[in-house]
């Protein structure tokens, strides 16, 4: 009989929930379980050094979920960048980038104002657009990008 007292310490509970729940993170994606883990192991250690919370599953239910939110909402930023790396440097995708403006291109489906056509740059088929008709085969350079349709003009 001790020795079912002795499994059913709260100190031990916590931290076995907490050990499957960081194990379960590794067959789960997302980087929100382990926090979860955390939260346990903490409750855990404050069973250990407080008889107050011992004997007060309500207070353990709040530590664990205070401190399991609160590290997942402060943490999860920076273990996610740990494991997936930081990036220096982002694109801002709000900017509009105009790599490929006067660059020329070949039309391999002639273009015609308001309709269309096609050219070829750098072995990619693009939709084109143009203010007057272009037979196909003529070089023509690109003026504007309109998401992914090129602004050609004849030169």
């Amino acid at each position: 009989m001790d020795g079912i007292k002795e499994l059913l310490r709260p100190e031990l509970i916590w931290f076995l929930v907490g050990l499957v729940l960081l194990i379960m993170e590794f067959m789960l994606p997302g980087l929100i379980i382990a926090f979860f883990g955390v939260g346990a192991w903490i409750v855990a250690i404050v069973c250990l050094l407080s008889d107050y919370v011992y004997g007060s599953i309500n207070t353990q239910l709040i530590i664990f979920i205070f401190s399991s939110v609160l590290s997942l909402l402060i943490l999860r930023k920076w273990v996610k960048g740990v494991f997936l790396g930081h990036s220096e440097a982002q694109q801002d995708l709000r900017e509009d980038l105009k790599e490929f403006i006067g660059e020329r291109a070949v039309v391999i489906e002639a273009i015609k104002p308001k309709v269309g056509g096609k050219v070829e740059l750098h072995g990619t088929n693009w939709e084109a657009r143009a203010e007057s008709e272009i037979a196909v085969g003529t070089v023509v350079e690109i003026v504007d990008k309109d998401n992914i349709t090129l602004k050609v003009r004849e030169i």
